[in-house]
């Protein structure tokens, strides 16, 4: 009889988070941000709104915070676009996270600030992206992902994606 491997003592501490791809019908751009160059992981690099859900949060919860907090905005949640599984240093359990990527629409860009986790902002095209990135950034995938959902995703399942966000409980 073979013996069970003992459990790992590391179960149950990864970190949960969010990414906001942020859009703009009306000048169909997408938002990105740059984080500032003292950040403890990815400092200069592209991003849109992401971050850690709080203890006693739910992901969209998480998510309206986020985009508050780094951009002082608000946003509608219009999909999912995926899911992913990163640490944000060394390959060790306090730094792994799991991550839920939403596409969302901004209400009002002009409410649009940023603060000092970030040096810079950018409104850009799906095609200006793809000269911005390069092949295998995960910003390029991202927003790639987003185009093809926004052009084959119902209205229908959108407007109740926008009532109920994706929350079930």
């Amino acid at each position: 009889m073979s013996e069970k491997a003992s459990p790992s003592p590391h179960i149950g501490r990864f970190l949960a988070g969010i990414a906001a791809l942020i859009y703009d019908p009306q000048t169909q751009r997408y938002l990105l941000l740059r984080r500032a160059s003292d950040r403890d992981f990815g400092a200069d690099r592209w991003e849109c709104v992401t971050g850690r859900v709080d203890q006693g949060e739910s992901f969209a919860q998480s998510l309206h915070r986020e985009v508050g907090e780094e951009i002082g905005g608000r946003v509608q949640i219009d999909f999912i676009v995926g899911t992913s599984h990163f640490y944000r240093g060394p390959a060790t359990p306090e730094y792994e996270l799991l991550s839920v990527l939403y596409g969302c629409t901004i209400l009002n860009p002009d409410e649009i600030r940023f603060g000092a986790e970030h040096s810079e902002m950018r409104w850009v095209s799906a095609d200006e992206a793809l000269v911005l990135f390069p092949q295998g950034y995960w910003l390029r995938e991202v927003i790639q992902r987003a185009e093809t959902l926004r052009a084959h995703l119902p209205a229908v399942l959108i407007d109740m994606f926008h009532q109920n966000e994706f929350e079930i409980i």
